[in-house]
């Protein structure tokens, strides 16, 4: 680990350190991301440890059956690494890759109202479920929603998801009310 940051930043959580792996100081990880091997993109993450928060690095990694382990820079035993398990790992949000137009990450869309063809208001899109066929946009009700139900919206760009304004904070799509989905 190094110096510790004095951060009010805006983060983004990718994994999660689970448990000793070994007597060298390598620890499982759980990996947030798609595929799980894009945070070791990230060599440097940021981990809130005793209240303050402080830069990790990773220097080794491995891929095994049952998913990555990794070696931060000065753990190598299995006390210190100890300490680790539980952590969450972050990185500033402005650290992620640019997209290209038309493509968003999921936190990008979480808090936007959702909005059918007819003007209606659904909610707000909660978070994003990962289905295997396609993502699905779960909405919950807002304030001024038109009704107190949770909705879950395919998100199918150009069918069902028409248009997304994230300066506006709006996803249009084409939906009835009544769909039960």
């Amino acid at each position: 680990m190094s110096d510790r940051l004095d951060t009010d930043k805006n983060l983004l959580v990718l994994g999660q350190i689970g448990k000793v792996h070994g007597i060298q100081g390598w620890l499982k990880l759980k990996s947030f991301t798609t595929p799980p091997e894009n945070i070791l993109d990230y060599t440097s993450l940021l981990a809130e440890f005793k209240g303050s928060w402080q830069l990790v690095e990773i220097d080794q990694h491995r891929r095994q059956a049952n998913g990555l382990v990794v070696h931060f820079k000065g753990v190598d035993d299995p006390e210190t690494a100890r300490g680790l398990t539980g952590l969450e790992l972050s990185v500033e949000r402005a650290a992620l890759p640019a997209l290209q137009p038309d493509d968003y990450y999921w936190h990008q869309l979480e808090g936007l109202d959702v909005v059918n063809q007819h003007g209606e208001l659904f909610g707000q899109v909660a978070t994003m479920l990962e289905t295997g066929a396609n993502d699905v946009l779960v909405v919950a009700p807002s304030e001024n929603s038109i009704d107190d139900r949770e909705r879950l919206i395919p998100y199918l760009v150009g069918t069902v998801v028409v248009k997304i304004d994230l300066d506006k904070g709006l996803v249009a799509v084409n939906w009835e009310a009544d769909y039960l989905a």
